[in-house]
């Protein structure tokens, strides 16, 4: 998919007023998009993110529209899938590369107000919670560090996103 394909399907779920962004690293190569309304309610970020809202949907497009419903909105700091295996080495260079494209993302979803932000994964968290700041978006992270919810790292996820979220009385 190309990105204006991954930016049409999250169209239709973004919220009017956008109450928190959460930056993900990138669509996944295996297709598993988080706004493809066919995939499956078990994709382990959007399951996590689903958890968040204590919201069990049996079907991804009713948790799609819940998420709208309150105002969140994911994000990726790339729309190129980096998580292939001959893409490791050069992932960051990926994110760093399409900053200036995230940022405009960010400032058409975000009006003046400062909402916030959420960064997931490693590497995004690092990356761009300094950049984030220096342009002046509300991100919450505070040098927390959430791991993408896979691989045994669901519950640090949940711990990690959920005292965010208390902290930030959301």
């Amino acid at each position: 998919m190309t990105r204006d394909e991954y930016l049409c399907l999250r169209r239709e779920y973004e919220p009017k007023p956008v109450r928190l962004v959460i930056v993900a690293e990138s669509p996944p190569a295996s297709g598993k998009y988080f706004y493809n309304p066919e995939g499956l309610t078990s994709e382990p970020l959007f399951a996590a993110l689903m958890r968040q809202l204590n919201f069990p949907p049996t079907r991804k497009r009713d948790g799609l529209a819940e998420f709208q419903q309150r105002g969140w909105v994911l994000v990726d700091a790339t729309y190129e899938p980096v998580d292939k295996p001959n893409k490791n080495a050069n992932r960051n260079k990926v994110i760093e590369r399409d900053y200036e494209q995230l940022r405009a993302d960010l400032r058409s979803l975000i009006s003046d107000k400062p909402v916030p932000l959420i960064l997931i994964k490693a590497n995004v968290c690092k990356k761009l919670e300094p950049k984030l700041r220096e342009d002046r978006f509300n991100v919450l992270n505070c040098g927390s560090i959430i791991p993408f919810p896979s691989h045994s790292h669901q519950t640090e996820f949940h711990r990690e996103f959920g005292a965010i979220l208390k902290a930030a009385g959301i």
